[in-house]
């Protein structure tokens, strides 16, 4: 006798090998990890990667296809890759952080990911979820919509993925291990990339550039992602206008502008006019950095627009980056975007709220005898003070199977104690180490005011929810007020993603419905304050319906 969920998967397996009644597919991707030596900035070094591509292969799919990736691991590295932005409906093994919902993939063994994109279309990306593995091990998910549907704006003559990076001349490991040892902050990126290359450099003559060719006249989707580890970029071509249409995988309200903001972990679709008769234009993706003290890569990566019958030799026409501090324009950006909300994409925005909780984002220092360069402390990151400590047991196996001592479910709600959180900071700068989840019933309707601090130095925290979208409701600088804010709030067309800027001395305010059960990260996606704890999980029970439990998990699940 099969169970529920054995029939559950056995109707999709049918569903799919019958499109005549469904229309979807099972799509099969092989990844070998491996080591590929690679060049950039006039320096060789070995670089993990997919299939020996950097960036890596792109995976296609359409909504409601079934995806299975075979994931071999030839390198030294434990393994683990997320796929950035699916929802992974009641499939959270599939969802890829170490430790979180699955254990790392070991040198020589492998595992399937096997999820279904259900009621998604759009570009989201690929990234190993270890260590800072990201850097190089990353690709684009382009998710086409069902067969016959069509996009909700003209249709472009033709489509291409731009992904946004860094690139450190040394081993990333040895970059963020030194940081570690030290309890300092580490070392920058030597540069920043597009699909791969950073363009003109000084020093460097031999350096690749990536060209984007354009015939004049034509229309171009252009999917960027920002698959940068550390820093939020602003992204612009010279001579032409944006016209954005979707981000994270969802569409919004189309509108045009000259520069978009994209922080790691996030993606968005614009269409480009090919509106000169020809000629050569500045691709330009630089740092945003609100916070003078802290440091980034200040270098500009770039690219060429390269209109078709242009001779190579012809002048490249250039745009100049907005200064690294420009606030205005990535608020400008940040405050265009709104959902489509329209009859066939409505914003189910959550009105009636079942968990209110304020988070506070920000940094603080904690003791580190070991720790010489930082004089005996380490810089620490925390959401509610708390520091997130990494088990040696994936949480979603604990919870599944019951087991005990891994995890507690005392995450706070609130922080421990009131202070300016965007002016002063407390005397204390300490914080306390847990590894401590939120839990959540089934179906609960949940609203997170994530508040900056500025404990150190306030800073801009891309926050990204695994296993849901959520709407933007609010935003606002300094301090969140609980009377007043809420007024304010836009219920009727937010915009809807997975990766959020929570503005560096202010605050975001998120909604989504806790209706996928299972055990999802949320965290900073700059990697540097991920290692250093700004992270937590909320645990999501399982429903009473029949399609409301969590499946149980695939044979080939990797063991600790």
């Amino acid at each position: 006798m099969l169970n529920m969920d054995s029939w559950v998967r056995v109707l999709i397996l049918v569903a799919c090998l019958f499109p005549a009644f469904v229309e979807c597919r099972v799509r099969h991707y092989k990844f070998n990890v491996v080591m590929k030596n690679t060049t950039r900035l006039c320096s060789t070094k070995p670089i993990v990667t997919v299939n020996g591509k950097f960036p890596g292969p792109t995976l296609y799919a359409r909504e409601d296809d079934t995806v299975l990736i075979k994931v071999v691991n030839h390198v030294k590295y434990n393994v683990s890759i997320h796929w950035h932005g699916i929802m992974q409906i009641r499939t959270g093994w599939a969802d890829g952080p170490a430790y979180i919902t699955q254990c790392p993939i070991q040198p020589g063994q492998n595992y399937v990911y096997n999820f279904t994109i259900t009621g998604q279309r759009g570009t989201l990306l690929w990234h190993a979820h270890i260590l800072w593995l990201r850097a190089t091990l990353h690709g684009a998910i382009v998710i086409l919509p069902k067969l016959g549907v069509p996009y909700p704006f003209p249709k472009p003559n033709h489509e291409r993925v731009v992904i946004l990076g860094e690139w450190w001349k040394s081993d990333t490991e040895a970059v963020i291990n030194e940081a570690q040892k030290s309890g300092l902050a580490p070392n920058v990126s030597d540069a920043h990339t597009i699909n791969g290359h950073p363009g003109v450099v000084p020093n460097c003559p031999s350096t690749e550039s990536f060209t984007l060719g354009v015939a004049p006249g034509k229309t171009y989707l252009l999917r960027l992602i920002n698959a940068a580890l550390n820093e939020e970029l602003f992204f612009k071509i010279a001579g032409h206008t944006l016209t954005v249409v979707e981000v994270d995988a969802a569409y919004v309200k189309p509108f045009k502008t000259d520069t978009i903001l994209i922080a790691p972990g996030q993606t968005t679709n614009v269409i480009v006019t090919a509106n000169k008769r020809g000629g050569k234009y500045m691709l330009a993706a630089s740092p945003f950095m609100d916070t003078p003290v802290v440091a980034v890569d200040n270098k500009t990566a770039t690219a060429t627009l390269h209109y078709t019958g242009t001779l190579t030799t012809s002048p490249t026409t250039l745009t100049v980056p907005p200064p690294q501090n420009a606030t205005s324009i990535a608020n400008n950006f940040m405050n265009s975007l709104k959902s489509l909300n329209s009859k066939k994409y409505p914003a189910k925005v959550p009105q009636n709220i079942s968990h209110s909780l304020f988070f506070t984002v920000g940094l603080g220092i904690n003791p580190c005898p070991t720790c010489k360069a930082g004089n005996g402390s380490r810089v620490v990151a925390a959401i509610n003070n708390v520091t997130f400590v990494m088990p040696s047991v994936a949480l979603l196996q604990a919870h599944f199977f019951n087991t005990k001592g891994v995890f507690t479910t005392d995450f706070p709600a609130n922080p421990p104690f009131s202070f300016n959180y965007t002016g002063t900071p407390p005397a204390n700068l300490g914080t306390t180490n847990g590894t401590k989840v939120y839990r959540l019933p089934y179906n609960a309707t949940v609203q997170v005011v994530l508040q900056d601090t500025g404990i150190i130095a306030p800073e801009n925290h891309p926050i990204h929810l695994h296993g849901f979208n959520f709407f933007q409701v609010g935003r606002g600088i300094g301090n969140f007020n609980p009377k007043i804010d809420p007024k304010n709030f836009n219920l009727v067309d937010p915009v809807e993603r997975n990766t959020i800027g929570v503005p560096s001395g202010g605050w975001v305010a998120i909604r989504f419905r806790a209706d996928n059960p299972g055990v999802w990260f949320m965290h900073c996606h700059l990697e540097v304050h991920t290692s250093w704890g700004l992270k937590m999980a909320f645990l999501v029970d399982n429903g009473k319906g029949p399609n409301e439990s969590l499946l149980p998990p695939p044979k080939d699940l990797p063991k600790c």
